[in-house]
């Protein structure tokens, strides 16, 4: 490495957060943030770093996608066998952040995390590219493999297993919804004087604050 971390900078630029422009629900700034990011980012945008405890209380994160959002919360699939299914069924809360760095903006979402219903889960895996599907089935996730023949021998298996066939959503695979219980909107400014909005749920009810950068 030739580059002394310690010594790179970069001054955020962004139109400043006014509470009085501000949604009385975070969910509409989120889909309309979630809207520019995706023309911003490209294929990018829905990109999310989720953060999951484990029973022993140590955090563990990783970056999904985020594949479905509305009033009730933000959507993300995964196998439920994974390290991160493990670690949802024991401790169902997580932590999302969206960073957009063309924007200079990033959202951090905290909240209880539930499965979405079967329905849900399987009409989104119809929707899925057939390689995709077959992954589902093919990837034992998380779980320790020889090396990587053995990964492309079990794909085989399953193409020749579901040739001709529709492919049905694993059992063990689905979807994860993020219910919100806090979202916080940052928007990067001049000098580290970024703006901060954060909104919490209290008794149902969505109750909005400013914090210092």
């Amino acid at each position: 490495m030739t580059r002394d971390i310690a010594d790179i900078r970069r001054d955020y630029e962004g139109g400043r957060l006014e509470e009085s422009r501000m949604p009385d629900r975070p969910t509409e700034l989120f889909r309309e943030w979630l809207a520019l990011a995706l023309e911003a980012e490209g294929d990018d945008g829905n990109a999310m770093t989720l953060a999951t405890v484990d029973s022993q209380g140590l955090p563990h994160a990783r970056v999904v996608l985020l594949k479905g959002t509305d009033e009730r919360g933000l959507v993300f699939y995964s196998n439920y066998h994974s390290h991160k299914g493990s670690e949802l069924a024991n401790v169902p809360h997580a932590a999302l952040v969206f960073w957009w760095p063309s924007l200079s903006r990033q959202v951090r979402v905290e909240g209880a995390v539930e499965l979405v219903s079967e329905a849900e889960s399987n009409d989104y895996f119809a929707s899925r590219p057939r390689a995709s599907q077959l992954g589902a089935w093919v990837a034992t996730q998380s779980v320790v493999i020889p090396d990587r023949t053995w990964l492309e021998e079990r794909e085989q298996r399953f193409e020749q297993a579901y040739e001709g066939q529709t492919i049905p959503r694993p059992i063990h695979w689905g979807g994860y919804r993020v219910v919100p219980e806090m979202i916080e909107f940052w928007q990067g400014q001049p000098s580290r004087l970024h703006d901060r909005i954060r909104y919490e749920r209290r008794d149902g009810h969505w109750q909005r604050f400013r914090l210092a950068p």
